[in-house]
């Protein structure tokens, strides 16, 4: 079964073609800049990579590129669209109407239209990859998998938010949480490494990239996450504030006269890394920079371990017991750095890190902690593409 996986954006497709029997990519890409006068398609297929330039003027003619190269070329992935058996599709925001992935039918479509006043960004051009994918490869199957249902398990009192109860019942303002998707990947891969099954394992997932959450997995689901109503919650990220006191807001209308919108893009685009350091979103950069002797560089990775550190601690209590805290993502796989300062001086957790396994983990899941620590520190690559096709698999079988 050949599973075409899409992550559409409001100008980019991301996409990968997955042959289910073995789990193997046979080809990926990504095609920016839709609808501008300079788009670009990246895609690899093995060993080789090409760039075509062409103006993209929607999504509808970018799936059609996309498939395009996809069954043309020497010895391509497949020999013609008819060979894509299913199409999985990202789709950020569920809303509390699904709490798994779902085969797209008009309601599906219809509930994530409802739901796109919770993610005006991204479930309306979800919902383009989707409608292009329709319009493209009429009769294939295709499902969507969404950020937000692995954290529907949250409980009530996780969930909602000390504010006037009406709000939820009228807007449905609660916590939501995002990078579910990843989240859910790397509790079965911990889970697995453990030699336990999912039921039996309590997790502290921590995903961190340009976006950051952590998620506290209590018996393979989740229960408690970072992210908020919004992904701007929680821990600081490459340019979004994490938590902040909301009275903030109020004090910087009055002081800077900020309207809403420019305390919106504060917070989401101009805060967490860049805001702290002045330098970079990127932790290589700020790396980099603290190292030359940056003091708002270096205050920028100490704010950002210590929210790490924090959300740990927090995490733990909520567990009770906890078997393993389970790093992800650009920084989580790649920073030393981080996972040494978020995981020092833990020790009376049970959490005890082994610096040489730390600094050269190796290539896929590693185990990082000390032969003594009661609670597994580790390294899993995210691969929410997979965890997208799988569910592929499963909604399609369980379908027919």
């Amino acid at each position: 079964m050949k599973v075409l996986v899409v992550n559409c954006g409001s100008s980019s497709i991301k996409y990968q073609l997955l042959e289910m029997e073995t789990e193997e990519v046979l080809a990926q890409g990504l095609l920016e800049r839709i609808g501008l006068d300079d788009g670009l398609l990246t895609h690899e297929h093995g060993d080789r990579e090409e760039e075509i330039a062409r103006v993209i003027p929607n999504h509808d003619e970018g799936m059609k590129l996309i498939v395009e190269v996809l069954s043309s070329g020497e010895d391509p992935p497949v020999q013609d669209a008819s060979e894509i058996d299913a199409v999985g599709h990202r789709v950020v925001h569920g809303g509390e109407d699904f709490v798994e992935s779902a085969l797209v039918t008009d309601e599906v479509i219809r509930v994530i239209e409802k739901n796109a006043d919770l993610a005006p960004l991204h479930n309306p051009p979800n919902l383009t990859g989707i409608r292009a994918a329709q319009k493209l490869l009429p009769g294939v199957p295709n499902v969507a998998v969404f950020d937000t249902s692995f954290h529907q398990t949250i409980p009530e009192h996780a969930y909602t938010y000390a504010l006037p109860h009406e709000l939820y019942t009228r807007h449905r303002v609660r916590r939501y949480g995002f990078h579910g998707t990843s989240h859910r990947y790397v509790a079965l891969q911990a889970a697995k490494l453990l030699g336990k099954p999912p039921e039996d394992v309590n997790l502290i997932t921590v995903h961190l990239g340009n976006g950051c959450s952590m998620t506290a997995v209590k018996r393979g689901k989740s229960v408690e996450t970072s992210m908020g109503l919004t992904p701007l919650e929680g821990l600081v990220m490459g340019t979004r504030s994490g938590d902040i006191d909301p009275a903030i807001i109020f004090f910087l209308a009055d002081k800077e006269e900020f309207d809403l919108p420019a305390i919106d893009g504060m917070l989401n685009r101009a805060s967490g890394l860049l805001g702290i350091s002045g330098v970079s979103s990127d932790m290589r950069e700020v790396i980099a920079a603290a190292e030359s002797g940056s003091r708002r560089a270096r205050l920028a990775l100490d704010i950002f371990a210590y929210r790490v550190k924090k959300y740990i601690g927090a995490y733990a209590a909520v567990l009770g017991e906890t078997d393993a805290i389970v790093f992800t993502g650009g920084i989580g796989e790649n920073c030393a750095l981080i996972r040494r300062s978020a995981c020092g001086d833990l020790e009376t957790l049970g959490i005890e890190l082994d610096r040489k396994r730390n600094e050269s983990p190796g290539e896929g899941d590693a185990d990082i902690s000390t032969e003594n620590s009661r609670v597994r520190i580790l390294v899993i690559p995210t691969n929410e593409e997979l965890m997208i096709a799988r569910d592929t698999v499963t909604v399609v079988r369980a379908a027919k």
